[in-house]
């Protein structure tokens, strides 16, 4: 998911969170009997007025907007479910002469490999997402539990990383990594 994507959904959860909280917070003082008694109906005479002077029209109008939001929330839940993996080439180089490039899919085997090359990973996956010629790093790393996460850090920062970087010839990849914790294979063991 690229940074302009995320910036949105961050913008868009946030509008959606303050109508809400304000929404939450009006019906709460109007339960508590901010403007008066707080038995009387929220659907009183005045709302029931509106929506008979204004006849059918109204219900057009609600059912095209509630159309417009589930198109919208779909297309959110669409782009939530899409992962940009570069399945092609990524571009090392662009000269006169040609253009240098390097299998995408080969070049996440490679990362995850290094990852996994750490004791204290125990599996590491790794795609390589964004456009060819600024291409980022996205991990799946399960890890021991017991074993210090800074390690992991360590590896990463002065192993996998920049083996990328040098086989991109690039100063900066993009990378984040989701690491699991999981208990150790070997302490599942039975002992006889």
């Amino acid at each position: 998911m690229s940074r302009k994507t995320s910036r949105g959904n961050r913008w868009g959860l946030a509008l959606v969170g303050l109508a809400l909280t304000v929404l939450g917070g009006l019906a709460l003082a109007r339960g508590l009997g901010a403007w008066g008694a707080a038995r009387a109906p929220i659907v009183d005479g005045g709302v029931r007025g509106f929506f008979t002077r204004n006849g059918p029209g109204i219900w057009w109008l609600v059912a095209l907007v509630s159309i417009a939001v589930a198109l919208l929330s779909l297309r959110w839940l669409l782009v939530q479910g899409r992962r940009e993996i570069a399945h092609g080439a990524v571009q090392l180089e662009r000269s006169p002469t040609g253009i240098t490039e390097v299998s995408a899919p080969g070049m996440a085997h490679a990362v995850a490999a290094d990852v996994e090359s750490s004791p204290v990973v125990l599996s590491a996956h790794a795609d390589l997402v964004g456009p060819p010629n600024r291409p980022e790093v996205r991990l799946r790393v399960v890890t021991d539990e017991s074993a210090p996460l800074g390690e992991l850090g360590r590896h990463l920062s002065t192993v996998a990383l920049p083996h990328m970087r040098d086989a991109l010839d690039r100063d900066h990849v993009a990378a984040v990594a989701r690491v699991s914790l999981e208990p150790s294979p070997a302490r599942h063991r039975a002992v006889r």
